[in-house]
């Protein structure tokens, strides 16, 4: 069955391939897909026992304006219809303004991989929405992460291969590389 309405969530810092298989996978499900941009501004980044490291500086290098268009760039190369997508943000650190953003009709994937995915799950189910788990994976099934990018980058090695051509040359155009190097640097 596909939904109406499904919505999605991550802080997509930045947006990689895996992102991409999550969300196309998302979208696959329902006619228009509700991409929420977590932690879209620094006053809902809040440290979790889960996952510490999240609310590190150094680890959420764009803004909220700046992974908008890497991911509106990103479902358009890969040829998804402007009119079947909407991004906003999705303050999951922040549950209580969820449905402020977005529709508490939807359903609402994600995929569990750690302790912090079950805590945005139960989060999520507690709030009274209907919840569909894409994938369920032991961390290290995960695959290519926001970190192992940001990591590549501060290296100086190539990281082109894992994301999408748009975010590459958005990133470097905007010499937003530059920035996760000197974020790094502290």
């Amino acid at each position: 069955m596909t939904e109406k309405r499904g919505v999605i969530h991550g802080r997509f810092q930045c947006l990689h391939n895996k992102h991409m298989e999550y969300l196309l996978l998302a979208k696959s499900r329902c006619q228009t897909l509700i991409i929420g941009i977590s932690n879209p501004d620094v006053s809902y980044i809040r440290p979790s026992e889960n996952d510490r490291d999240r609310s590190k500086k150094e680890n959420n290098p764009f803004t909220y304006f700046e992974r908008y268009e890497m991911i509106r760039d990103a479902m358009l190369e890969y040829g998804v219809p402007r009119e079947e997508f909407e991004i906003v943000p999705f303050p999951i650190n922040k549950p209580e303004y969820i449905s402020q953003y977005a529709p508490t009709d939807a359903m609402y994937y994600m995929s569990i991989c750690d302790a912090w995915g079950q805590e945005k799950y139960d989060t999520l189910t507690g709030l009274g929405l209907r919840v569909e788990v894409l994938w369920k994976r032991k961390p290290e099934e995960k695959g290519t992460t926001g970190t192992e990018v940001r990591k590549l980058i501060m290296e100086g090695k190539p990281w082109d291969h894992l994301v999408p051509k748009s975010v590459y040359k958005y990133i470097t155009k905007n010499r937003l590389d530059e920035r996760i190097i000197r974020l790094s640097n502290g």
